[in-house]
């Protein structure tokens, strides 16, 4: 993991107006015109596990203008609802940053953590606004780091309140094109995707705390006009490393688009797909007894 700081981008927009992730062009270094630092007056926590954001949310300076980054509204229910203010939250596949935006909007520490150095970028553009939460003296810590979610080797065990992140669909949208070695999203196979995610799950529980929680969004894809469970691997590999299933929730997608082979007319033998599940697992308690919880761990692997 390398450190990038404000200095760091400021000197990086010395030479570059914009970056590139996957094949779409994002500005950065422009003034933000902020209308609104919260979502709108209708806004309100979710209480069941099906989720539906038919508006993104374009609050503070989210914008959702390339392929695959997820809704504010997915890490703000999730930061309210399992962290507190002064917490700590970790992204460790942050991307534009949106889940950092919400730590700072939220009053929590933030840890982005992206493999692409231009994904680190524009989440540095993202924070650059000034933001006092009214009800707290305290002022959020946000850093930022260019690293593999599979080896976070700048955060010490146990120190993490709550992971909250949104892993590439293994080769769906290939953000780098394979140009950074290590790019869980340039993964040819499932297989070896899978591999990868059980490295980041092993990762993850590394750094969480006992007793606390992790939640990531995976969708799922099809191939030859059959059904790819892609989050049913990604959830066995969570389970693997000794998660808990706390939730699964349903969050439908709106705007969808075509997978990645094309189909013809109006008519097909399938169902479009439409859903993405949103995990969320939680770190046992040192010593805790987990024997109740035994289907919602990895009963599969576990003597009758």
């Amino acid at each position: 993991m390398e450190l990038v700081t404000q200095d760091d981008f400021f000197r990086f927009l010395n030479e570059n107006t914009s970056v590139t992730i996957e094949n779409v062009k994002v500005d950065i270094g422009k003034p933000w015109h902020i209308t609104s630092f919260t979502p709108p007056k209708d806004y309100v926590v979710e209480e069941f596990t099906i989720w539906s954001f038919p508006n993104r949310g374009d609050w503070a300076t989210h914008s959702g203008k390339y392929r695959g980054n997820w809704s504010p509204y997915i890490p703000r229910n999730l930061i309210t609802k399992y962290s507190k203010p002064g917490e700590t939250v970790l992204d460790q596949m942050c991307g534009s940053g949106t889940t950092l935006v919400e730590c700072k909007l939220l009053n929590r520490n933030g840890i982005g953590v992206d493999i692409n150095r231009d994904a680190i970028m524009l989440t540095l553009d993202r924070l650059r606004f000034d933001y006092n939460p009214l009800d707290s003296a305290h002022q959020s810590k946000i850093q930022t780091y260019v690293g593999d979610a599979r080896n976070l080797d700048k955060i010490a065990d146990d120190s993490i309140d709550l992971v909250t992140t949104h892993p590439p669909y293994a080769w769906i949208i290939p953000y780098s094109k394979r140009r950074i070695p290590g790019d869980i999203s340039a993964a040819r196979k499932l297989p070896e995707f899978l591999k990868a995610i059980r490295k980041v799950a092993g990762e993850s529980y590394r750094v969480l705390k006992s007793g606390h929680y992790c939640a990531i969004l995976i969708g799922d894809t099809r191939k030859g006009r059959h059904y790819i469970p892609i989050s049913i691997g990604v959830l066995q590999a969570f389970l693997s490393v000794g998660f808990v299933l706390k939730e699964d929730i349903v969050k439908v997608q709106h705007k969808t688009k075509t997978t990645r082979e094309r189909w013809r007319g109006h008519k097909y033998d399938f169902y479009k797909i439409a859903h993405e599940h949103l995990y969320v697992f939680r770190k046992p308690e040192t010593d805790e007894n987990t024997t109740p919880l035994k289907y919602s761990k990895a009963w599969w692997s576990t003597p009758s």
